[in-house]
This record gives C-alpha cells, structure tokens and sequence, in this order.
C-alpha cells in the first residue's frame, strides 16, 4: 500500500510539471509600426474619425499566457498626433477649450492602464479569446475607470519563423490586442461649447488594435 501511494504520488508530480513550465509571466513590448488607436464622435451633424499610429503609440504588457487575468500594463497615445483629416479641427481639439496638449506632459498624453483581465482560462497560441479588460483611462489629468471589450490572440513562432520576422520586431511570443471603450468629454473635465453640440457629441468612443512582441 505504502509503496503504491509512493508511486501514486510520483505520477501526480510528474503530471504537473509541463503545467508549471507552463506558467510565466512575460513582459512585452508595444510594436508601434504594427498599431493604431482611434476615437470616433458621432453628432447629429456630423461624424469624424481621429488615427494615430507609429511613433503616437507607446505600450508594455506583463502577463502569464496561463493565468491571464493577472495581466498588467500601460498603454499611451500621443495625442498630438491624432488627425481627423481637417487640419482646422484638429488644431481645436488641441487648444485650450478642449484638450489643451501644450498645457503639460499629462494633457499631451491619453494613458490607459490595466488593472485587470476577465477571461476564462488561459491564452492559446493561435485562438482568439475574448475578454474584458478593466482599468483607469486617463485624459487630460483626469482618471476615469472603464472597461474594455476586447479580443486576445496569442502568437507564437517557431526559432525559424522568429529568424524571418525579427527584422519586423516580432519575438517567439506575441499578443494582439483589439479593443473598444468609451469615455464622454466631460469624464474627463472638458465641456462642449453649445455652438458645437450638432456637430461634436460629448460621447467618444474609442478603438485600439494593438501589437505587442516580447521584450
């Protein structure tokens, strides 16, 4: 009996040890060139869409790809080089009525950083998860909490296919994130002018399509 507890118990040792080799916690980097961030505002009157992508963005990611909803980061978005297409708007969004990025650092950078990940079980290479992503949004100075629906794929490559795109920045491990959230602009200390409100709404939605590569 002794002897077969002893083996039992070998087993049950043996058996966990791919699952803790499993688990590791990595830290990633945001790939600019492979990225972008939009806010969309839709008045009555009309609707606009601001991009950004490239050296706008900057980002990390810590996460374990088996317990993903312990994930953490940051990710930051140059707000001066959002454009909408009309260079005039663009320059209102910038001044002082609204966004005001001359000010300080902290008005020229939207920041949003996560807190936590909602998602049932863990990240797989090659399947796409969905998740909730919480965390505080910050715009302007002001910290708003919100959270994200998101869509998480993992990508793994072999040392050959990292041979053939690292000149691209991309590593054995990579993440793909895609997101949406909202926020309004009084969330976040900015009111608009009721001349405005037919052709800008206090509502903004905003989408990510994020790469990152293991740093």
């Amino acid at each position: 009996t002794r002897r077969l507890a002893v083996s039992v118990l070998v087993m049950l040792m043996t058996a966990a040890v791919p699952l803790l080799a499993r688990a590791e916690t990595i830290t990633f980097k945001l790939l600019p060139t492979y990225s972008r961030a939009t806010f969309k505002i839709d008045a009555p009157l009309e609707t606009f869409v601001g991009n950004t992508a490239g050296p706008g963005l900057a980002g990390t990611l810590t996460v374990d790809p088996a317990r993903p909803q312990g994930a953490a980061g940051t990710v930051r978005v140059d707000l001066n080089t959002v454009r909408t297409g009309v260079d005039k708007r663009d320059a209102d969004m910038r001044g002082k009525d609204f966004l005001d990025t001359e000010a300080s650092e902290g008005n020229r950078w939207a920041v949003f950083e996560i807190k936590s990940v909602d998602i049932a079980g863990p990240v797989e290479p090659g399947k796409e998860r969905l998740a909730e992503v919480k965390g505080i949004l910050t715009i302007k100075g002001k910290p708003v909490e919100t959270v994200a629906d998101a869509r998480v794929t993992y990508v793994k490559l072999t040392p050959e296919q990292v041979e053939n795109q690292k000149r691209f920045g991309f590593t054995s491990d990579n993440i793909k994130i895609r997101a949406k959230f909202a926020t309004t602009f009084t969330n976040h200390g900015m009111q608009i002018p009721q001349l405005l409100f037919l052709k800008v709404s206090n509502d903004i939605l905003l989408e990510t399509d994020l790469t990152f590569a293991r740093q």
